[in-house]
């Protein structure tokens, strides 16, 4: 089912265009991920407060900083398909942000070595038009063994995953940092769940 309160799937609408869907999100990821599906649709960047608030569980935030993107970027293509998502890496209570540097990025790594890491991956879905809103988020499970810092280094010098939380990109060399990958899919951990989203899409009637 679709929506976090378990709406299903839309039946056949009219043709949708890939033209008239924005990409509400400056990643690269997210961007090469939806051209697996689409091509010509519009990318444009949501402006939004990503903070964590008080008490706020790691998947409610993941969830709700994709529908507040989904909303803000609705607002500035009116009538438009829109498509919010989000990421938060979390190592127990604590979410992982991106680290920005190498020293940053070893650290990171060092930290959930040996220990599991959830990444709640969201997404949202609005328009076009008064279409009600579609929601979901994967949560993928990775297990990280253990590691000597050296290890973390030569791997962030490889793979400069200085713009992924977590410090890992499970689609190049992360593998090899990690003893399992749980996930119902597996495109979800590079940034945009495609499964639920092909499907979504298909049910707002995209060509």
């Amino acid at each position: 089912c679709v929506g976090g309160q378990g709406q299903h799937l839309a039946g056949h609408r009219a043709l949708l265009l890939p033209s008239r869907i924005v990409l509400a999100s400056q990643s690269p990821y997210r961007r090469e991920l939806l051209g697996r599906l689409l091509s010509g649709f519009e990318v444009l960047a949501p402006r939004v407060d990503e903070a964590r608030q008080a008490g706020e569980p790691p998947r409610d935030l993941a969830l709700r900083l994709a529908r507040l993107k989904a909303a803000a970027v609705g607002a500035l293509a009116p009538g438009r398909l829109v498509i919010g998502s989000d990421q938060v890496a979390a190592l127990g209570d604590e979410t992982l942000g991106k680290p920005g540097t190498p020293d940053r990025a070893v650290e990171q790594l060092l930290k959930c070595a040996g220990r599991h890491v959830e990444f709640h991956t969201a997404v949202c879905v609005t328009g076009p038009a008064d279409e009600p809103e579609l929601t979901h988020v994967d949560t993928t499970r990775v297990e990280f063994r253990a590691l000597t810092r050296d290890e973390a280094e030569r791997y962030v010098a490889a793979d400069q995953p200085l713009d992924c939380a977590g410090s890992f990109k499970a689609e190049c060399r992360g593998v090899l940092l990690l003893t399992r990958i749980d996930s119902r899919d597996p495109t979800a951990i590079q940034g945009l769940p495609l499964i639920w989203l092909g499907h979504a899409l298909q049910s707002r009637g995209v060509a």
